[in-house]
């Protein structure tokens, strides 16, 4: 089956036209999930760790790639739940656009606690999603707060407290938690200690929203043993970087990142020693 039906029958309608290139929204089943453009530009080679420049000329033309931030908002099951919310910036105008206010968001979900994934939680003091919960891994918690004492992660979370749902997520093909109707929260560290994937189930259909997993996706498909200066442990983050790649391809599930490009949402397909991505369309 061409890979762009096998992406059709997946979701049913794809794309939602009219939103231009910060939009990009679809079907699983009973949900319904827009993918937000928080931020783009050019992306930096540096922060690959151990990239060759035979590697780097090969798969990103030389190192230059687009280096994109996104955010996820999913409707359904009577919940509106935001996945990350980028630096705090338009991911508001982008709700407003889908007839959206943060006050209509019932839970918040954090893949993990870097400042580009928390920097729409709180401005001033105030919660800027003033009547959602919050859930994030026990262990990213535990790290960024207790162990780290971090100053941006303290004053993110600060307003929740209260209102706030730690987990511990397991491994995905160990049965994953189910944190709220039709989505499972599954450890993926590595990129930090807590790093967390959501996983949608609606319908015999499923999506996976893998935060961080991946930020170049250029070089990261075909050469998964790349890790990023971001990871708090790139030995770790490569082994559950293929780990979870092999659970999408062998599940045929679609997948979703936070540094995937627009429409940051496709299949992936095993490629040689490395895999193959085809983005929806």
């Amino acid at each position: 089956m061409n890979s762009r039906v096998f992406l059709g029958l997946l979701f049913g309608a794809v794309a939602v036209q009219g939103f231009g290139a910060d939009i990009f929204s679809w079907k699983t089943g009973e949900f319904t999930v827009d993918m937000l453009v928080e931020n783009r530009g050019p992306g930096r080679p540096g922060i690959l760790l151990g990239a060759s420049q035979a590697q780097l000329d090969r798969y990103l033309s030389g190192g230059n790639f687009q280096s994109e931030t996104n955010t996820f908002l999913i409707r359904g099951r009577g919940l509106t739940v935001v996945v990350d919310t980028g630096f705090g910036g338009a991911i508001f105008e982008s709700m407003k656009t889908l007839g959206l206010s943060p006050a209509d968001v019932d839970a918040v979900l954090l893949t993990h606690l870097h400042g580009d994934h928390i920097g729409g939680l709180q401005r001033d003091g105030k919660a800027l999603f003033p009547k959602a919960k919050l859930y994030l891994a026990a262990e990213e918690r535990a790290w960024w707060v207790d162990t780290q004492g971090n100053a941006g992660a303290k004053a993110a979370l600060a307003p929740y407290e209260g209102r706030t749902e730690t987990f511990r997520p397991v491994k995905i093909d160990a049965n994953p938690q189910e944190i709220l109707p039709g989505i499972r929260a599954a450890a993926a560290f590595g990129h930090t200690p807590g790093h967390t994937v959501f996983l949608l189930e609606s319908s015999g259909q499923k999506l996976l929203i893998w935060g961080d997993l991946m930020h170049v996706e250029g070089i990261q498909f075909p050469l998964p043993e790349l890790s990023v200066s971001y990871d708090t442990d790139s030995a770790a983050a490569a082994v559950v970087r293929r780990e979870i790649l092999d659970y999408a391809v062998r599940n045929r599930i679609p997948v979703a990142g936070m540094h995937l490009v627009y429409p940051a949402l496709g299949t992936v397909e095993r490629e040689g020693t490395g895999y193959r991505f085809i983005p929806a369309r």
